[in-house]
């Protein structure tokens, strides 16, 4: 294992993260379930050439190729590589990820022009559900919950009840900043309540090192930072980046993608001004006001 290569963990009989270091904008993890006799895969990667490095990973434990894939929510970096395991697989998520995935369609390479991605063929799930579901990989209990708008509108948290085991896509960026221009802040709150019930031993976030539950406590101190900062920013008439050019990041200066505050805050100040959530925000200002927050140079895709 090096800084920069991918690697496995095995939190329990069975079950393995798939881990990208350092977890950074398109560095998503992944990760699989397994008897021995048939594989359950939990999200992809964002290039071709990392989705067959995922490929290699599961073999590589002794475990066959999956039969169902699971997408946590419709971003690129989780999805794109679903065409690397169809059709031999199917592709289950929610009602509103397989929505989003049609929609953005080759979305991240409009933001990431000059990222190889690869050959990637826009696959979304085959088999959406609209709360929750139970699927059974051999004898291990495997549950699919959407958690409602959160991190998107199409979350799915998947959550393995014996071995205490939860994959919480991107509801969780572990030692990186939350990104909610795509869901709802107020949302991500009670999603991190609906984690807590679980009462998880091992959690896989979306981004960043296998954590444990002390990951929401941490961020939900910043989440409910972003919703006093905006409450603080729209009091004084200040714009979204305006306010964050402002702040103190004080304890979540040195997470990944401090960028993403401006982002945070436009989610914030709509909700605040009693948009729904998951209302669409104009994404190419978000882009423009996180390349201002990075310095005037655009956010990178390290994929």
């Amino acid at each position: 294992m090096t800084a920069d290569k991918p690697y496995l963990v095995r939190p329990a009989a069975g079950v393995h993260a798939y881990i990208q270091p350092d977890g950074g904008w398109c560095l998503n993890n992944a990760g699989f379930v397994s008897d021995g006799g048939q594989t359950l895969l939990v999200d992809t990667a964002a290039t071709e050439r990392r989705a067959l490095a995922l490929r290699d990973a599961v073999t590589a434990a002794g475990a066959p190729l999956p039969r169902t894939v699971v997408n946590t929510h419709h971003h690129g970096d989780h999805t794109y590589g679903n065409g690397v395991f169809t059709p031999e697989a199917l592709v289950l998520g929610h009602d509103n990820a397989r929505a989003e995935q049609l929609a953005a369609g080759h979305q991240l390479e409009m933001i990431w022009p000059t990222t190889d991605f690869g050959a990637v063929e826009i696959t979304p799930p085959t088999l959406t559900y609209s709360d929750r579901m139970t699927l059974y990989v051999g004898g291990t209990e495997v549950r699919v919950i959407h958690p409602g708008v959160a991190h998107t509108t199409g979350d799915s948290v998947v959550w393995l009840p014996r071995q205490r085991v939860v994959f919480t896509g991107d509801l969780v960026f572990a030692e990186g900043t939350p990104f909610l221009a795509m869901g709802s802040l107020e949302g991500s709150l009670r999603a991190l309540e609906l984690l807590r019930s679980l009462d998880a031993e091992t959690v896989v976030p979306g981004h960043g090192p296998l954590t444990d539950p002390s990951a929401y406590e941490a961020t939900e101190r910043y989440l409910r930072y972003v919703d006093e900062l905006a409450r603080e920013g729209r009091a004084k008439g200040r714009s979204p980046l305006e306010t964050a050019r402002g702040a103190d990041l004080g304890e979540f200066a040195a997470w990944r993608e401090s960028e993403r505050l401006v982002a945070n805050l436009h989610r914030a100040y709509s909700e605040q001004e009693g948009e729904p959530a998951g209302a669409p925000l104009d994404i190419a200002a978000v882009l423009r006001d996180m390349t201002v927050m990075n310095g005037g140079v655009p956010v990178a895709c390290h994929a």
